[in-house]
């Protein structure tokens, strides 16, 4: 196996052991739930209140340059982290380093409803796994030809699996939160 390849296989491992299956099922109510107020989220074109709205479709997701960001940080709604994941995460690299339509988050359609979402994140994520598996090994300790990123390209797929990982991780707390919300008052000892 090529060094490409096992940086795809641990990848992809989590893939179809953890993240995927988590995700079946996904309704557009989850979607869009806001476990605490002032969330970000995607949301329909100008309904949001975050100072940036990025998107070009019918659904735009709430963002801000670094220092508009609200501290602390908004909490984001499982429809925020699969855009993040979609579009900053994989979309930008997968233009990047494999060719094919560029991804920008001003011009990115945003998913409306679960089932897209879930259809772009599987898209570009497909188009990710099967260009790290493509990649000669050589290239893997030189910076990328092109993108914004100076750092070896082997650094640049292990922080991708990383930020899937992590984002992943959220998204799976927000289905447990989800489907727990009954209310209850912890206890407490």
């Amino acid at each position: 196996m090529t060094r490409s390849e096992r940086l795809a296989e641990q990848l992809d491992w989590y893939w179809h052991k953890n993240l995927r299956p988590r995700l079946d099922g996904l309704t557009d109510e989850e979607y869009f739930w806001e476990p605490v107020r002032d969330c970000w989220s995607v949301r329909p074109r100008g309904t949001s209140t975050a100072p940036t709205p990025a998107g070009s479709g019918e659904w735009t997701m709430d963002s801000a340059p670094p220092d508009l960001v609200p501290t602390p940080a908004p909490v984001t709604t499982i429809a925020w982290r699969l855009a993040h994941i979609i579009v900053s995460c994989l979309g930008y690299r997968v233009g990047w380093y494999f060719g094919g339509q560029d991804v920008d988050s001003r011009t990115f359609a945003y998913a409306g409803t679960a089932d897209e979402a879930l259809k772009q994140l599987d898209e570009m994520y497909g188009r990710w796994n099967t260009g790290v598996r493509e990649l000669p090994d050589t290239v893997l300790d030189h910076p990328p030809a092109v993108g914004p990123e100076r750092f070896p390209l082997e650094n640049r797929v292990l922080h991708v699996n990383r930020e899937l990982i992590h984002h992943g991780a959220e998204i799976s707390l927000l289905r447990d939160l989800y489907l727990r919300r009954d209310g209850a008052v912890p206890h407490r000892t």
